[in-house]
C-alpha cells in the first residue's frame, strides 16, 4: 500500500469526526460542578461545626458524669463506714418496693436532679462489693484512687465511664469507690439528629446551588450559544450575513463575539477581495489573450505573406504581451504588501531626501511639464517605511498626475509636517474626478473612463497598490478633487523620533546579522506602458 492509499481524501465537506458516546453540555458541567463545590465547602463546614458541637456535648455529659460523681462523694465521706444500709438511706432514703420487688430509683430530690436515665450510679466498699445501684451496669469494678473519667466500649457501644474514690472527711482514708456510667443515649441521639439535619441541609444546599449555577450559566454563556450557532450557519453558508447579536454586558464572552464577527468580517472581505480579483484579472487578461490569438490567427490564415500586416500584428501582439507583463508585476507588488509587517518591520527611510529624488528624476524624464516643488519643512524627517515602498507611491501619483495633465503641463509636489505626522501631496490640473468616482478610485482594475485609460496606459492597479502600500505602514491616503479643475492626492506618515529611529536601526542590523536573507527589491519602472494609472 502506497503513502497516497493510506491518506484518507479530504473535501470541502469533510469534517472532523465526533467522539462516540454520552456528552454534558457546557451548562450542565458547571451546574453539576459548582453544586459539587458547593457539597464540598458545605461538607468542610459542616464537618468542623459538628465536630465542635460535639466535643461541646461530649464535654456536657464528662460534667453531669463529674458532678454525680462529687455528689455522691460529698453524701457519703461524712460516714465513719460504707454499708448497704446506710448508703441506701443516703441515696434513697425513702425507698418504694415496687410489685417486682425492684427499688425505685431517684426517691432522693439530690439524686434525681444530678442523675439521669442514661447514667447507672454504683457504690463500692473498700474490699470493691457492691452496696449501691441505681440500675445493673455493664462496666466492671475498677479501683481509682483520684476521681477519673474516661470512655470504654461495651457491647460495641461507647460508654462514658467515672470513678472516684469515697474518702473519709476525718483521716482521709478510703471508705468506698463510687462509678458512674454513662451510656451516651442522649449524646448518640442528638448526633443522628444533627447528622440528618446536615444531610438535609446539604442536598438542599448543593440543589439550590445547581439551579441556581443552572440558570447563571445559561444566562452568562449566551454569547457562546450564539457564536455556536453562528459557527453552524457558516459552515453551512459560508456566504451568509450571520453574526453573533451585540450584547449589552460588557464581559470577556462579550468581547470574543465581537472579535468573532470581526473575524467573520474579515474572512467575507478576503473572500469577496479573492473573488473579485479573480474576476477581475480574468477579464483584464481576456482583452489582450484575445487581440494576440486574433492576430496569430490572422498571420497563420494569410497575413504572414503581407509585410505589413505582419509588422503591425507583430507590434501589436507586443504590446499586448508588455501590458500583460505590467499586470502581472503590478498583482505581485499587491501581493508583496500584504506581507509589509513581516517583511519590513524596522524599515526608516527619510522622506524629505526620497521626494527630492522622485521630483528630480520627474523633471529629467519630462521636460516638457512644469513641476514645483513647495517644501515646507526645510529638514530631514524619518518614517518607519521601506525606501522602495515610498519611492513607488510617489512616483504612482506623480506618473498619474503627468498622464492626466494634457492640457496643462503642470503638477505641484507639496512637502510639510505638523508635530505628529508628515504629509506628501501631488496636485495635477487635469479632467478631475465626480464625487461618485472618487469613491472608488483605489478600488483594484478601476478607470472611470476605460477607454482613456487604457490609450494612457497602465492596468488600473496604481492608486489601489499606493493605497495598500501607505495603510500598511500605518499611513493615510486621501484625494480632494473638481471636475475641470484637477485632483489633489495626499499621504500622510507617521514621523518618527531621532530615538525611535535609532532603534529601529538597531532591530534591523541586529536582524540582518542574524538571519542574512537579502530583502526584496521592487523593480520600479516609469515607462508610460507599464506604470500604475490615476482612475479618471
Amino acid at each position: 500500500m502506497t503513502q497516497t492509499d493510506k491518506t484518507p481524501e479530504l473535501t470541502g465537506d469533510s469534517v472532523a469526526p465526533k467522539k462516540a458516546g454520552f456528552r454534558f453540555s457546557l451548562k450542565w458541567e458547571w451546574a453539576l460542578s459548582t453544586a459539587f463545590g458547593v457539597l464540598v465547602i458545605f461538607a468542610a463546614i459542616v464537618f468542623l461545626i459538628f465536630n465542635s458541637f460535639m466535643t461541646v456535648l461530649m464535654r456536657q455529659e464528662k460534667t453531669h458524669v463529674s458532678d454525680t460523681l462529687n455528689v455522691v462523694v460529698e453524701k457519703l465521706n461524712s460516714q465513719k463506714q460504707l454499708t448497704s444500709t446506710n448508703v441506701n438511706q443516703l441515696l434513697r432514703p425513702q425507698a418504694v418496693v415496687s410489685a417486682t420487688k425492684q427499688p425505685t430509683p431517684y426517691n432522693n430530690a439530690v439524686i434525681a436532679s444530678l442523675a439521669r436515665d442514661s447514667q447507672a450510679v454504683t457504690v463500692y466498699d473498700a474490699d470493691g462489693q457492691s452496696l449501691f445501684a441505681t440500675r445493673q451496669g455493664d462496666v466492671s469494678f475498677r479501683r481509682a484512687s483520684k476521681q477519673s473519667i474516661s470512655t470504654q466500649t461495651v457491647s460495641g457501644r461507647k460508654n462514658l465511664v467515672g470513678r472516684s474514690p469515697i474518702r473519709a472527711k476525718q483521716g482521709n482514708r478510703i471508705l468506698g469507690y463510687v462509678q458512674v456510667t454513662d451510656n451516651l443515649r442522649d449524646y448518640r441521639a442528638t448526633q443522628v439528629k444533627l447528622l440528618q439535619v446536615e444531610v438535609v441541609l446539604g442536598l438542599m444546599a448543593g440543589l439550590a446551588a445547581a439551579v441556581l449555577s443552572y440558570s447563571l450559566a445559561t444566562f452568562l454563556l449566551r454569547p457562546v450559544e450564539e457564536i455556536r450557532e453562528t459557527i453552524h450557519a457558516v459552515r453551512e453558508d459560508p456566504q451568509t450575513d450571520k453574526r453573533v447579536p451585540e450584547m449589552h454586558h460588557q464581559d470577556e464572552l462579550s468581547d470574543l463575539g465581537s472579535l468573532f464577527n470581526d473575524m467573520l468580517d474579515t474572512t467575507q472581505r478576503y473572500m469577496d477581495q479573492q473573488q473579485q480579483f479573480v474576476e477581475d484579472v480574468s477579464h483584464e487578461l481576456r482583452t489582450p489573450v484575445a487581440i494576440i490569438q486574433g492576430h496569430m490567427e490572422m498571420l497563420d490564415r494569410w497575413g504572414k505573406e503581407d509585410p505589413e500586416v505582419l509588422d503591425e500584428s507583430i507590434k501589436a501582439s507586443l504590446q499586448e504581451t508588455k501590458r500583460m507583463k505590467s499586470l502581472v508585476q503590478e498583482m505581485l507588488d499587491l501581493q508583496r504588501a500584504e506581507q509589509i509587517e513581516v517583511n519590513y518591520p524596522n524599515e526608516v527611510t527619510d522622506v524629505s531626501e526620497v521626494v527630492e529624488q522622485v521630483f528630480d528624476n520627474f523633471k529629467m524624464i519630462h521636460p516638457d511639464y512644469v513641476f514645483i516643488l513647495d517644501d515646507d519643512v526645510h529638514q530631514p524627517l524619518q518614517a518607519q517605511i521601506y525606501r522602495n515602498h515610498l519611492e513607488q507611491i510617489l512616483i504612482i501619483l506623480m506618473d498619474n498626475a503627468v498622464k492626466y495633465s494634457q492640457t496643462r503641463k503642470e503638477v505641484h509636489l507639496t512637502y510639510e509636517s505638523d508635530l505628529r505626522n508628515l504629509e506628501v501631496a501631488v496636485q495635477d490640473f487635469g479632467e478631475g474626478i465626480s464625487q461618485e468616482n472618487r469613491k472608488r478610485v483605489f478600488n483594484r482594475f478601476y478607470r472611470v473612463d476605460k477607454a482613456r485609460s487604457r490609450t494612457k496606459g497602465g492596468n488600473g492597479l496604481g492608486l489601489a497598490i499606493a493605497k495598500r502600500l501607505i495603510e500598511a505602514y500605518h499611513g493615510q491616503i486621501t484625494i480632494e478633487s473638481a471636475l475641470g479643475h484637477g485632483s489633489v492626492f495626499r499621504i500622510s506618515l507617521p514621523i518618527l523620533s531621532p530615538e525611535a529611529a535609532q532603534a529601529l536601526n538597531a532591530k534591523k542590523e541586529q536582524t540582518q546579522a542574524a538571519n542574512d536573507i537579502p530583502g526584496i527589491q521592487s523593480e520600479l519602472l516609469v515607462d508610460d506602458s507599464e506604470d500604475s494609472t490615476k482612475s479618471e
